[in-house]
């Protein structure tokens, strides 16, 4: 088993704008291929994790949400970077779309994405990162073990000024930032 680096989408690889329900409205972080292709280079699967309740929620068509991650992957690939799987949840338990309104295992802060990957690509979760720009990445990371990284960008800006942060939380600029200081901590337990 490896170890794997999860990343959020929304705030963490791309701005946050609210529901993305076109392309166009996708602004991707100028740092963010490079960040995963030195990953990739050190060896670790990437991984992206992200809720999308705007299908649940009548906003954005689930089919529009594949194309996406489809080309997303295909635009990391050009850029030498890749990420290996994409997961999504499109349930929410307050919306108002019949099949998507539900409890679900998937929906962060619940774990469900991150096991299924680990079961689908052999990854050991306790020896894995999870970046992320909210809080609730940082409770889905410690569920299962591994360090969570909240990153000041999305909504990380407000959520790092939480007046009551988790004592073990470790909040860095950018994905950049968090790829840094997850190779510095491979480098500094022998691990590549």
């Amino acid at each position: 088993m490896r170890p794997a680096v999860f990343l959020d989408r929304d705030g963490t690889i791309n701005e946050d704008v609210g529901h993305l329900d076109r392309r166009e409205r996708f602004k991707l972080f100028p740092f963010a291929i490079d960040a995963v292709r030195l990953l990739n280079q050190a060896g670790l699967p990437v991984v992206v994790v992200t809720n999308q309740g705007g299908v649940a929620a009548g906003f954005v068509d689930e089919r529009f949400v594949v194309e996406l991650h489809e080309w997303l992957r295909r635009r990391f690939e050009a850029g030498g970077a890749a990420i290996e799987r994409i997961y999504y949840c499109p349930h929410d338990p307050h919306a108002a779309r019949g099949a998507y309104r539900q409890t679900c295992d998937c929906r962060k802060p619940a774990a469900g994405m991150l096991r299924q990957a680990a079961a689908d690509l052999d990854l050991d979760l306790a020896r894995s990162y999870m970046v992320g720009d909210k809080w609730s990445d940082m409770a889905v990371a410690a569920q299962v073990g591994a360090t969570g990284m909240l990153v000041r960008t999305g909504y990380g800006v407000t959520q790092a000024a939480r007046p009551d942060p988790p004592a073990d939380a470790i909040v860095v600029d950018d994905l950049m930032a968090a790829t840094v200081r997850i190779l510095e901590h491979l480098i500094s337990e022998g691990i590549r």
